[in-house]
């Protein structure tokens, strides 16, 4: 008697662990950089650059890299009215982590969160930089469940099989995805003599499973502050948008599978360089996506589920494996607005120039109606003023949300990771001091439901106990019970359900409590 076996490929969450550090330093500006008289923006990202995994304790090394845009303090002769200037910096850390149960040699996924970043100046020369930073840390695995599917065997047996729907792990893996592109600033822009301040932010990715690829496609918003040529090095500035798709190659992807991947947009360069004219008014960056791929397949696999002997007594060996499914793609979206003052009260607010936004999600709750989101979008709105001395400036804010993710059919013991990102923000001017903020958040998640089911290892035939066959009646009227199936009768009578049918002129297996069924042994 052979069990015939398949590797279901799934990943199970073998151990995680989450830790938030305080940095904290102060910084100072560099000899090549103007003195500061005011602080503009502030933008922090952290880089992991090194994991070291021993038993239940994890060591991250990185740094928090921040880049901060400031008002410059002018020399007695200058002929420049107002000037800004930007300076870039690090701090490091070491944190080492307890997560029970890793082992040394294990993999272990470390992700983060800039909760807070708080930029202040100390005086003309020196900052004070302040940031919490949560690491997350997961330990997964691809778990090979070797389930059997069927059974060989040259004495009578009797199995039956049980169909599962079950969403298995065909593609996992890290990768990058490079943007590539150019623009040219308009012909009313002077040309650019010095790069300040550039943002280039994804927007509206979207993933497609193709068959050996994955394709990519969305839009980057990219924003640009320069000096242009000149004996007044005006200030100058650009925002477009703008489209791209492409693919990655990912052999074994095939349509119709299920793309779980997230995304950081890590490190770009930008460059400047001469259009057709010899003219410095061409913008080339590149744009690095780094990608944490998870593709599931679904299927349906019929297991064996259960084995009884009619000649021998044959028992079975199960143990409890974890499978999932999927059960819903949810997507929805939702309006949110704010109203801000500016912090300086004497200034008249003139343009906006640029608005960053961050989203953080700070609470998330399954129920009967969907995933219960909470959390807040944190903005900074760079603006331009009528005050020639102190023309630039920012408004902070935070909007707080509430928003319920329609996932139908989800409960506690569902898995799902939700996905939010702000997009149409827009801001605009409505008295000489206060903005009005509207904007569109987007969520998606794909939802999973999880459960342990029984799968046989082992097939375990041993001499039928002579004793008890020979206390089963060879003829018998079996009165069926609530609960009862063809299966259990003919499991408790050593009969195969095929010669109960035969016998009883059964069409199917249905039976309900009260039927008489008959029973005769060796038929």
């Amino acid at each position: 008697m052979e069990l015939i076996k398949r590797n279901i490929h799934m990943d199970c969450m073998k151990c995680k662990a989450q830790t938030q550090m305080t940095l904290e330093d102060d910084v100072i500006i560099s000899d090549s950089r103007p003195d500061a008289t005011k602080l503009i923006m502030d933008r922090g990202n952290v880089i992991i650059d090194e994991v070291k995994v021993t038993d239940d304790h994890v060591n991250v090394k990185g740094k928090l890299e921040f880049h901060v845009l400031y008002l410059a303090e002018k020399g007695a002769s200058s002929a420049v009215k107002c000037d800004v200037a930007d300076m870039e910096g690090a701090i490091p850390f070491d944190e080492m982590v307890f997560v029970e149960g890793i082992k040394g040699g294990d993999s272990v996924n470390v992700d983060w969160e800039l909760e807070d970043l708080s930029v202040s100046l100390i005086n003309s020369r020196k900052l004070s930089v302040q940031s919490v930073v949560t690491l997350m840390l997961t330990c997964e695995e691809i778990c090979d469940e070797e389930t059997a599917v069927d059974l060989y065997s040259e004495e009578p047996v009797e199995f039956r099989k049980k169909t599962l729907d079950v969403a298995t792990m065909a593609i996992k893996k890290k990768d990058i995805f490079r943007v590539k592109e150019e623009v040219e600033i308009p012909g009313s822009f002077p040309n650019i003599f010095a790069m300040i301040w550039s943002e280039i932010t994804p927007e509206a990715l979207e993933f497609k499973v193709l068959e050996d690829k994955i394709g990519i496609q969305g839009e980057l918003r990219a924003f640009f502050l320069y000096k242009g040529e000149g004996d007044e090095e005006e200030i100058c500035h650009y925002e477009t948008t703008l489209p791209f798709a492409g693919s990655l190659d990912c052999p074994g992807a095939r349509e119709g599978m299920i793309p779980e991947i997230r995304y950081r947009a890590e490190n770009r360069d930008v460059e400047i360089r001469p259009d057709f004219d010899g003219e410095e008014r061409v913008i080339t960056f590149e744009q690095c996506l780094d990608l944490d791929i998870c593709i599931y397949e679904e299927e349906r696999i019929d297991i064996l589920s259960d084995v009884y002997g009619v000649v021998n007594e044959v028992s079975v060996v199960e143990k409890n494996a974890d499978f999932r499914n999927l059960i819903t793609r949810s997507s929805g979206k939702t309006k949110l607005s704010g109203h801000f003052k500016c912090p300086d009260e004497k200034i008249t607010l003139h343009k906006i120039l640029h608005t960053t936004s961050s989203l953080q999600i700070t609470g998330q709750n399954a129920n009967e109606s969907g995933i219960e989101l909470t959390g807040v979008v944190n903005l900074q709105i760079f603006y331009e003023c009528s005050n020639e001395e102190d023309k630039y400036g920012v408004i902070k804010g935070t909007i707080p949300f509430q928003y319920v993710l329609d996932a139908e059919g989800i409960n506690q013991n569902c898995i799902y990771s939700v996905q939010a990102f702000v997009d149409q923000i827009t801001v605009s001017i409505i008295d000489t001091g206060e903005v009005d903020v509207k904007c569109v958040l987007y969520f998606r998640a794909n939802v999973y439901s999880k459960w342990q089911e029984k799968i046989v290892e082992q097939i375990v035939v041993t001499e039928p106990d002579m004793e008890k066959m020979a206390a089963l009646p060879g003829i018998a009227v079996y009165m069926v019970k609530e609960g009862d199936s063809l299966w259990d009768i003919g499991k408790r009578y050593y009969v195969p359900v095929s010669v109960i049918k035969q016998t009883n002129d059964l069409a199917s297996d249905e039976v309900k409590a009260g039927d008489k069924i008959l029973i005769v042994k060796n038929a």
